[in-house]
């Protein structure tokens, strides 16, 4: 054969690979390539992220320090034949330390219902170690929550993480409640919570929700969340102009919706990021299936009177956030809504229309995942059913959801049991 049919038959065949890419019936063959594949790859901050059907879907993303072409394989686990999709990077500037790098995307789709996979990442001949992954099985299910993992120095977080991953390794995914870092310009802050993470996020999806301390500059001035945006690839919004700001997927019997409240923070670049996120909301939560509604959002729907007297008076009342979408949670029967922000973890029971009630939404605010702790700051709201014991340290939470309960019980980081929440339909 000679070198023109040579070239013409490796593009026809790397054509083929890369049109059966992601799709189980049509896998793209590895065994082809030139040269041994070897097990030398070394990504860092390999970590799924939930997609909007987790049932058939996953995200995977992950660093490497230069700029190549990468790409994700998969196999059923327990099997050999491997499947490959493409990776898409983006280039992340460092700074405080951290050199420049990539952050690759690859998007699973097609998966099966209530399946074990492995996936490795792959650069040239190059490959990574397996790293499990699950797809929903659409039954009950359980998911740690952590809220405001903002940090000096990420040790407490990492410890608490670590602990709550091994009390509960049946968990099926992690929420973070916004805040996850203390600047979210500073890269080596996004490192640090990335590397305490390991092995927790490469088995098992994040959904993030963006706090306002992800929108901060070096310089501690309000600034797009850049850094947080080019972490987390989420699901689809259908707004290209607020990509990865707000989002919502499926898990079991579950809808999730996630908002982006950093408005004050946003709002010289965006400044209709409610009005556009309120119209996406209502149609989210009108058009969903799913039996339980969970909304997920950092800033709290609650305003809390400030107990030292030195601080400048505030009202009890109901936050921005809280004037503006509580509404909307109320006529689309929204079951839970789970908040973060003030660092302090409390109970308020069902509220609607603004008022204590036997039924509408059940709201709890979470306290805190980091060590950035504000003790004694907040009164107590005359909605608070339960306030964590003060001076508070950091918690987290287990929710577990089945065919007639959603169950949120916060812990300590030893496993200490704080309190037990339990939302059931009327």
């Amino acid at each position: 054969m000679n070198k023109k049919w040579t070239a013409l038959v490796l593009a026809l065949g790397l054509a083929a690979g890369m049109a059966g890419c992601g799709n189980p019936a049509a896998p793209s063959s590895r065994q082809a390539a030139s040269g041994p594949v070897t097990e030398t790859m070394k990504p860092f901050n390999v970590h799924q992220v939930v997609a909007a059907d987790n049932e058939k879907g996953r995200t995977v993303m992950w660093e490497m320090p230069e700029s190549k072409e990468n790409s994700l394989e998969y196999r059923k686990k327990g099997t050999d034949t491997i499947y490959t999709v493409p990776a898409s990077g983006k280039a992340l500037a460092g700074n405080r330390g951290i050199k420049n790098g990539m952050v690759y995307t690859a998007e699973l789709t097609n998966l099966e219902k209530g399946t074990a996979y492995e996936y490795r990442t792959r650069e040239e001949n190059r490959v990574s170690s397996w790293y499990p992954l699950a797809t929903d099985d659409g039954g009950a299910f359980k998911v740690i929550v952590t809220s405001d993992s903002q940090s000096s120095d990420y040790s407490d977080w990492k410890n608490l993480i670590r602990h709550a991953a091994d009390d509960h390794q049946d968990a099926a995914f992690m929420i973070a409640l916004g805040d996850l870092v203390d600047n979210g310009d500073d890269e080596y802050q996004w490192q640090t919570w990335f590397d305490s993470t390991r092995d927790i996020l490469s088995r098992i999806p994040v959904a993030p929700a963006l706090g306002n301390h992800e929108a901060y500059s070096l310089e501690w001035k309000e600034h797009m969340p850049d850094r947080y945006l080019t972490h987390f690839n989420l699901p689809d919004n259908g707004n290209r102009d607020f990509k990865n700001h707000y989002y919502s997927f499926d898990w079991g019997d579950v809808h999730f919706t996630v908002l982006d409240t950093s408005l004050n923070e946003e709002k010289e670049w965006m400044p209709d990021l409610y009005e556009k996120e309120k119209v996406w909301l209502e149609k989210d939560l009108r058009e969903t299936k799913k039996k339980w509604k969970v909304v997920l959002m950092h800033k709290d729907p609650l305003q809390y009177g400030f107990a030292d007297e030195s601080r400048p008076h505030r009202e009890e009342g109901f936050s921005e956030e809280g004037q503006y979408f509580m509404p909307v949670f109320d006529k689309y029967g929204v079951d839970l809504v789970l908040s973060a922000h003030l660092h302090t973890y409390r109970d308020r029971g069902h509220i609607y229309d603004f008022k204590r009630s036997d039924k509408g939404p059940v709201y709890v605010i979470d306290g805190l995942s980091g060590n950035v702790r504000y003790p004694g700051l907040w009164k107590k709201h005359e909605l608070d059913e339960y306030v964590a014991p003060q001076p508070e340290t950091d918690n987290y939470s287990i929710l577990e959801a089945s065919e007639d309960k959603l169950v949120l019980t916060g812990y300590l980081p030893d496993g200490t049991k704080l309190h037990e929440t339990v939302v059931r339909k009327g």
